[in-house]
């Protein structure tokens, strides 16, 4: 059996806007494959994590990986790794679920050629 390996590796990750503690020392290993729920009520720092974790925040201290990539000095490198859809998204609020998923990989093939189709 192959050793599993870390997709999001998060120590001592935290965060403050000013004042405020939006994020407090964050310990956290998820393994690829590994289904995991975040849950929390407003204000708890679940997106305040989500962003760090894709790079879009700096961390006030501690670290986070994806795939043992840095996520502040690999940031690039990482997002080829995955994918984020946050759930406030509403660009077309017309259209389902698969359509703007259509439309970026339509994008993405004119760019790098043919990699997906519907």
């Amino acid at each position: 059996m192959s050793a599993m390996e870390t997709a999001i590796r998060a120590e001592g990750l935290s965060k403050r806007f000013g004042d405020l503690q939006a994020l407090a020392g964050l310990d956290l290993e998820v393994q690829a494959g590994e289904v995991f729920g975040y849950l929390g009520p407003n204000g708890a720092g679940k997106t305040t994590t989500i962003r760090l974790l894709l790079g879009l925040l700096r961390p006030t201290s501690g670290r986070a990986e994806i795939f043992g990539l840095d996520t502040q000095t690999e940031t690039v490198a990482a997002h080829r790794r995955l994918a984020y859809v946050g759930g406030e998204t509403s660009l077309w609020p017309s259209l389902t679920g698969a359509e703007p998923c259509i439309c970026w990989a339509g994008c993405r093939a004119a760019r790098t050629g043919p990699t997906w189709t519907s």
